[in-house]
């Protein structure tokens, strides 16, 4: 077979459309977003070439119109798991010694497909089935999985350039295997990308998955399945599972070809899997990989002499942008008295312009949270804020209705000490906690910032005052594994901005970069003498 040095083509952020009125775009996903509300569709478990239904069958509705029925979901069971398993084995033994570059092709071509004949369809699904407005869903399941399939592709030639150096009449060189095992990915309801990203990413590499995505989001990743298929990813490599979670570790965590968890959801559901990994670890074939993205209590801190116009705008998309529903969004925030009533005034005014309602009209800002579940804890924390009269006030918003979709009105909380619940505690939603303090007392500020939250994930420090932002650099260097200078916490690019926390955040692997990619091989060394010895003795054995 003829080979080469392959070079990859150079990727480029993928450009964000603007969607905007008279757009060939905006019609495309219009159109596309009514004819999936015209049909009702049942979504399958794929394992190997099998499209498995069940009599288990699960509703799907729109989070903003919960009457409505876009299809169902076929539930499996612990049988399931063991056949994804087996099935995912016996694909890893051709997938491992194909050649990296007809992997790099298969992911190229997905990326493709999703930047061009899939690009509506996986927005409307995205936008139907998790809420996102039509930008939201641009940036999230077109611009941003296109950009994980293309900067990996990049990465991971990176990976295998990184070769030892060699010492005359010896060749060293490094192979990057794939782990000896399967890889668990378990993704989360917010993004699509981030549910297409964690089984790629480990495929990527000649790995084998079972991909377990959440519930909510099982919609659009039903068409990421379709994309992968079409993509050529052969049968066996990603397999879909639509399997209760516990249902599914159960069988999972103690198989002994388990070999690692490709992981973003919550800190608790994370902190149990890495403890019953841990309970196991005699059992498997080797120490399992855990990489993991969990919660985060994000925050913004503003100086004295940060621009007020600047830092309201940065609160109001950092906090309301998809309903709070981002790891990285903007819950908690820290203003100077002396910004504080003309940054509310912007931001008072902002909301009073922002229209909620459902994603079919692209006008409206804010969407619904993601299911009745999140509403009611959502809710739960705003009641109360509203019987805590001494201890915090509501600015704006409070409102919740749950009538025909979960709609959660964006609310500003302003509290008065620095430990209230709502500054502490992740609520996942669109509430924003403001705390006043006095602008003589930065330093200390920046300390509450730094130990309020058991998190890591995100933060921003505004300023014009240069030695104010070096200070806060420097004093939050562990609160957050990406930190904004004058910018919102939110919005990471791949390629630009790898994204990933530590503490209470997960394990800072950050995603969309080759430390990623790195986690999912397992090296081996080769040394090779080209001439070798046929005399036991060294010179220093001589006499004279």
């Amino acid at each position: 077979m003829p080979k080469g040095v392959f070079k990859v083509p150079n990727p480029i952020n993928e450009p964000v459309k603007s969607y905007a009125p008279g757009s060939p775009e905006r019609a495309e996903l219009k159109k596309a977003i009514e004819q999936a509300r015209a049909q009702v569709i049942d979504i399958p478990q794929y394992i190997g070439k099998e499209t498995i239904f069940t009599d288990n069958k699960k509703k799907l509705s729109p989070p903003h119109d919960h009457q409505h029925l876009l299809g169902y979901f076929h539930e499996g069971d612990a049988s399931h798991v063991h056949l994804a398993i087996e099935t995912a084995l016996e694909a890893r033994i051709s997938w491992a010694k194909l050649n990296w570059e007809q992997r790099a092709a298969i992911f190229l071509k997905a990326a493709d497909l999703i930047a061009g004949p899939y690009r509506a369809e996986l927005n409307a699904a995205t936008m139907l089935g998790q809420s996102k407005n039509a930008y939201q869903a641009e940036i999230d399941s077109a611009c941003e999985i296109i950009d994980f399939l293309r900067f990996n592709v990049k990465y991971m030639t990176e990976l295998y350039e990184q070769q030892p150096d060699s010492s005359p009449g010896v060749w060293n060189r490094l192979e990057y295997r794939p782990l000896e095992g399967f890889v668990f990915a378990i993704t989360p309801f917010n993004f699509t990308a981030i549910a297409g990203n964690l089984p790629a990413a480990p495929a990527l590499m000649g790995n084998v998955v079972i991909w377990k995505p959440a519930y909510t989001q099982v919609y659009s990743a039903n068409v990421l399945m379709k994309v992968f298929r079409e993509a050529g990813v052969p049968h066996g490599v990603i397999n879909m599972i639509l399997v209760d979670g516990p249902v599914a570790g159960e069988v999972i965590f103690n198989h002994r070809d388990f070999a690692g968890i490709h992981f973003t959801g919550s800190t608790r559901v994370f902190n149990t899997i890495w403890k019953t990994i841990g309970e196991n670890i005699a059992s498997y074939r080797s120490f399992p990989r855990i990489v993991g993205e969990t919660g985060g209590k994000d925050f913004v801190m503003a100086h004295a002499s940060s621009d007020p116009k600047a830092l309201a705008t940065a609160l109001i998309r950092g906090a309301f942008e998809y309903q709070g529903q981002k790891c990285s969004a903007a819950s908690r925030a820290y203003i100077p008295s002396n910004l504080w009533e003309e940054v509310k005034q912007y931001m008072i005014a902002d909301l009073e312009e922002i229209k909620m309602g459902g994603v079919e009209n692209f006008s409206n800002f804010v969407n619904a949270v993601i299911d009745e579940k999140s509403f009611d804890k959502i809710a739960s924390y705003i009641e109360q804020a509203k019987k805590d009269r001494a201890e915090v006030e509501i600015v704006a918003g409070g409102t919740c209705d749950k009538s025909v979709g979960y709609f959660v009105e964006p609310t500003i909380l302003l509290a008065k000490k620095p430990d209230y619940v709502t500054l502490c505690e992740e609520i996942f939603g669109p509430v924003l906690t403001i705390y006043v303090y006095e602008p003589e007392k930065f330093e200390e500020t920046l300390s509450i910032v730094d130990n309020t939250s058991p998190y890591a994930l995100t933060g921003s420090i505004f300023a014009q005052d240069r030695y104010a932002i070096e200070q806060a650099t420097e004093a939050l260097v562990n609160a957050a594994g990406n930190f904004y200078i004058n910018d919102k916490p939110t919005g990471a690019v791949v390629g630009q901005q790898p994204f990933g926390g530590a503490r209470g955040s997960g394990t800072n692997d950050k995603a969309g970069s080759i430390l990623n990619l790195i986690r999912w091989v397992s090296p081996r060394t080769i040394k090779e003498t080209l001439v070798s010895p046929k005399n036991y003795t060294y010179p220093f054995l001589l006499e004279s």
